[in-house]
């Protein structure tokens, strides 16, 4: 019996009428849940990271309850958890290379020397090392979008969610991220469960991603 890394468990969400979101995302697997902006998908990633509660049901990561814990445990806890905003969210006035070495050097043990090793393997594998000193505003969209996929997987999370993490990118770069995120490949599948919610998902992709759900008319469809 597979792992769930990830149960929504009767969420109130807009874009179903009747009835709570319940579904279950199964450790290293990708899954997506599409909708449109009034579906509420939005906000499943923010629930899951306790960020923001629901009005009704939980949200077990790894079968934990974040908003239960103390904010220090949680702290601790959300490093198993690689988080990409649909805004990014990088922080304007530090580099890229900053914005990526952040959460080790507030949020790990590691040396100075630790910290820049696995700085500068996170830069090359993004391709990011010949702009790593520009802040966000000097470089392109899509390398605003690596530097953000570097931090959330600073901590080599077991788990990493994204908000629409593709927008704006050409096929070819959306396919290189969803990989480097995946992690690799185990006996059991990716490395790295990955969960992603947005409007839509390059059809390229598609059969990189283990389970669809898709939120329409009321209901959630699922194809696997």
């Amino acid at each position: 019996m597979k792992e769930v890394a990830l149960r929504f468990e009767n969420i109130r969400i807009p874009g179903l009428k009747d009835e709570g979101l319940t579904l279950e995302i199964h450790a290293h697997t990708a899954a997506t849940v599409l909708g449109s902006e009034s579906s509420g998908v939005d906000v499943l990633g923010r629930y899951a990271l306790a960020l923001l509660r629901p009005s009704a049901g939980r949200v077990l990561v790894f079968g934990e309850d974040i908003s239960q814990m103390t904010r220090s445990a949680a702290l601790a806890f959300r490093r198993r958890v690689g988080y990409l905003p649909a805004d990014i969210g990088l922080l304007h006035n530090l580099s890229l290379s900053d914005n990526v070495a952040l959460p080790l050097q507030f949020g790990s043990s590691m040396s100075e020397r630790e910290i820049e090793g696995r700085l500068r393997i996170m830069l090359a594998q993004l391709r990011l090392t010949d702009v790593a000193k520009r802040r966000p505003a000097d470089v392109t969209e899509e390398q605003r979008r690596r530097a953000a996929v570097a931090r959330a997987v600073a901590f080599d999370p077991s788990l990493v969610i994204m908000e629409d993490p593709f927008d704006g990118m050409t096929t070819r770069a959306a396919a290189e991220l969803l990989e480097i995120v995946r992690g690799g490949e185990t006996p059991e599948g990716s490395r790295r469960t990955v969960f992603i919610t947005g409007r839509s998902l390059p059809q390229s992709l598609e059969p990189r991603i283990e389970t669809h759900y898709k939120i329409a008319r009321g209901r959630l469809n699922v194809r696997t």
